[in-house]
């Protein structure tokens, strides 16, 4: 094991941002973590520093391979922001190669904070969060002709104000390979630990992120891995691995707790939705035992109670509640259920609509941009995709979920421990999302028993209400926990309200209230 290694930079981390009382604690934290020297000292020890830097990548076996791209097919000119592409060995024997993108803050790079972000899925690419959720580019859907799609700026990028790196995450999920068919397997458990080798890799290759402020970011089920994740960094600072993660928090939106307990609160959303009437509800409720997904196929008057649910929310697009539901060749959705696999789409798949007038505008049409954008010759090109790893890449691979081992069937206790830990917590979901609803992840943050410091109120942009919001800590004086609700927003949602989820994040990270 090699020593705790920390390395000593005179300059503030946190910032001049304004702080509530209940984050003190983070102020002096970070203060505690700064040194002033003198200017000689300083130099002797930046050489140490950079020596001890070298030492580690060579134990380490650092490989990996970045790219600075400067422009893409698609946008004008030159790029407005730093992006990175690259891979980084992780695994046995460095066998999985994880691809990601990297983006620094059009801000200040050196103080502002730096994200990993793990899109859901299972199995979807971190060019989705990129694109559609909160990346600096956007495909620009209205003018596209059928040629090479075209971007827009995103103005509520989150890269504003935060170096963010997407990693396609698990192995096989988009450009992300393996070189042999071991190498593919992949569970909740590997996930986490190939996530912490990237980060400390990563980090080793890129030594001036190293004591930024660091958040792990995931929505949906990335949500359920992100804690994982910094649990697993936790351990390691604890144990006095390298380098020393500067490990303030996490973030996850609309996120999986207990894959099979957040679809379970689709039928109580639905009724307090008036998707479905009370007495329907009543005889669900009374007669299938709290078990609406996977209910015991002998209970007759449950099944019988399910299926005039179900009869109301076929139609019903699960993401976003008030949204069309999008008309595919086959039909995927079942009632309430909606498998991990529905996630993946295909051009061939979508019936593209022949008139706004006759078919309102799907969504997942917009997805299909991704998928002729990202199997374009020059595209793979300019990100510097390694020739011959992946024929064919999708948004959502639908097949990992097969494949995929969900070895942890639920991350509660992980929350557990982590609120006991210190750090900073944001869980936000959008109130139209029936996928994985806002009650169920607003009982399993109650059934915490932290202690409430600020009840359910509004919280506001440009004078409107833009969500609900609750604060929770786990000892006097130590904010841990933010609740929030984002008003109109799916499944995720920052792809339905960018405006309002970046005032969200802008407000947290500079930890001022909602």
């Amino acid at each position: 094991m090699i020593k705790k290694w920390v390395p000593t930079i005179d300059r503030e981390i946190v910032g001049s941002f304004p702080k509530s009382d209940c984050h003190s604690n983070v102020s002096d934290k970070a203060t505690s973590q700064t040194l002033s020297l003198a200017p000689i000292s300083n130099m002797f020890l930046s050489c140490i520093w950079f020596l001890e830097l070298l030492l580690l990548s060579l134990l380490f076996n650092v490989n990996s391979a970045q790219t600075i791209v400067k422009s893409l097919p698609g946008y004008p000119g030159e790029l407005p922001f730093k992006l990175e592409t690259g891979y980084v060995s992780v695994g046995k024997n460095d066998t999985v190669q994880l691809f990601y993108y990297f983006i620094e803050s059009e801000r200040d790079a050196v103080r502002d904070p730096l994200v990993l972000w793990l899109t859901g899925g299972i199995g979807c690419s971190a060019f989705s969060g990129l694109v559609y959720e909160i990346g600096p580019l956007n495909f620009d859907a209205e003018s596209y002709n059928g040629s090479l799609p075209s971007f827009i700026l995103n103005p509520y990028s989150w890269t504003k104000i935060a170096n963010i790196i997407l990693l396609d995450l698990p192995v096989g999920t988009g450009f992300s390979y393996a070189t042999t068919s071991q190498g593919y397997l992949s569970s909740d458990t590997k996930s986490t630990n190939d996530a912490y080798m990237f980060l400390q890799k990563w980090l080793l290759n890129h030594p001036k992120f190293i004591n930024n402020r660091l958040y792990i970011a995931g929505d949906s089920y990335g949500g359920k891995i992100a804690p994982m994740v910094v649990l697993e960094i936790t351990k390691g600072n604890e144990a006095g691995l390298t380098p020393h993660m500067s490990i303030e928090g996490y973030l996850i939106g609309n996120p999986a707790v207990n894959v099979p307990k957040d679809e379970n609160w689709r039928v109580p959303y639905a009724h307090r939705l008036a998707l479905i009437s009370d007495e329907y509800y009543e005889r669900a409720k009374s007669s299938c035992d709290g078990e609406y997904m996977n209910p015991n196929p002998n209970n007759a008057e449950c099944q019988f109670a399910l299926q005039l649910i179900k009869q109301c929310t076929s139609n019903i697009c699960l993401s976003h509640i008030l949204e069309p539901i999008c008309k595919f060749r086959a039909p995927k959705l079942d009632g309430l259920k909606w498998d991990l696999t529905y996630f993946e789409e295909d051009p061939n798949d979508i019936l593209l609509p022949s008139s706004d007038q006759e078919n309102p505008k799907c969504r997942f049409t917009d997805y299909v941009l991704s998928y002729v954008w990202m199997n374009n010759p020059s595209v793979r090109e300019a990100l510097q995709i390694r020739k011959g790893t992946k024929e064919k890449w999708k948004r959502c691979n639908g097949s990992l979920p097969i494949s995929y081992d969900q070895d942890v069937t639920s991350v509660f206790d992980h929350h557990q421990v982590l609120s006991t830990k210190g750090y900073q917590a944001l869980v936000y979901s959008g109130d139209h999302d029936m996928m994985i609803p806002y009650i169920g992840t607003l009982q399993w943050i109650r059934d915490l028993n932290l202690t409430l410091e600020e009840d359910w109120r509004p919280w506001f942009l440009n004078g409107q209400i833009a969500g609900y919001t609750l604060k929770y800590q786990y000892q006097e004086d130590q904010c841990y926990l933010t609740f929030a609700t984002v008003k109109g927003g799916g499944h995720t949602a920052p792809e339905y309200k960018p405006k309002e989820c970046f005032a969200m994040i802008d407000r947290w990270f500079s930890y001022y209230p909602l």
